[in-house]
């Protein structure tokens, strides 16, 4: 059973998670550790925890997502998986920065480029890679089938959905990324998303105002 621990960091209110195995094993998703002590409360959970982190992903390369891949990186020495469609985003991340008034010295470049249909392992779990793009040009999500949950970073909050408006969005694309890749998995199906609470797939399939009559 893979164990889900969310912990909200940075200006964006971002939504960092790691997945646990029993084993002690874990993953590290979408690290938005912005501040010295942010880094901390990671690094303290993690190693009071007694986890052995095995892999750093980022659904995507918005820079909310990626503040804290190069602590989390240098911290762990871990391979880092992004979708290469998201490269172009990930190297104007700086630029990006200081458009939010906020400073940001880069990423490490990714080791691996994540695909649509890959499986990725956490111990003896699998979690399925799906490519959603819309909200981000490469943006993916990660689905565990044995445990019935996705972390969809942006693609969709509880009653609403990510922002299309920033360079690389579409907002046809992301509802139709929606509708074909997350809204195809079962409802009791837990949703995390990259800022604000779960939710359910059937909860937003019935109510999310972006899909009502369509």
């Amino acid at each position: 059973m893979i164990q889900v621990h969310c912990f909200e960091f940075s200006p964006f209110a971002e939504n960092t998670y790691v997945l646990s195995a029993p084993s002690g094993e874990c993953l590290i998703i979408d690290p938005g550790c912005y501040t010295a002590t942010e880094e901390i409360t990671l690094k303290q959970f993690i190693e009071n925890s007694a986890f052995t982190p095995k892999a750093l992903l980022n659904t995507h390369a918005h820079i909310d997502h990626i503040f804290g891949n190069r602590f989390v990186k240098d911290t762990w020495k871990l391979p880092l998986y992004l979708s290469d469609l998201d490269i172009p985003l990930f190297e104007r991340a700086d630029q990006m920065a200081a458009l939010w008034g906020l400073s940001f010295a880069g990423s490490p470049h990714p080791d691996e480029n994540l695909v649509h249909g890959q499986i990725l392992q956490l111990a003896d779990n699998e979690l399925e890679v799906r490519f959603v793009p819309g909200h981000a040009p490469g943006h993916m999500v990660f689905v565990s089938h044995s445990n019935e949950f996705a972390i969809c970073g942006d693609t969709l909050f509880a009653g609403s959905i990510g922002r299309t408006d920033l360079p690389g969005g579409n907002h046809e694309l992301l509802l139709q990324s929606i509708r074909e890749q997350l809204f195809t998995l079962p409802d009791h199906y837990t949703l995390y998303p990259g800022h604000g609470p779960s939710t359910t797939v059937g909860a937003e399939r019935k109510s999310n105002p972006f899909f009502q009559g369509t």
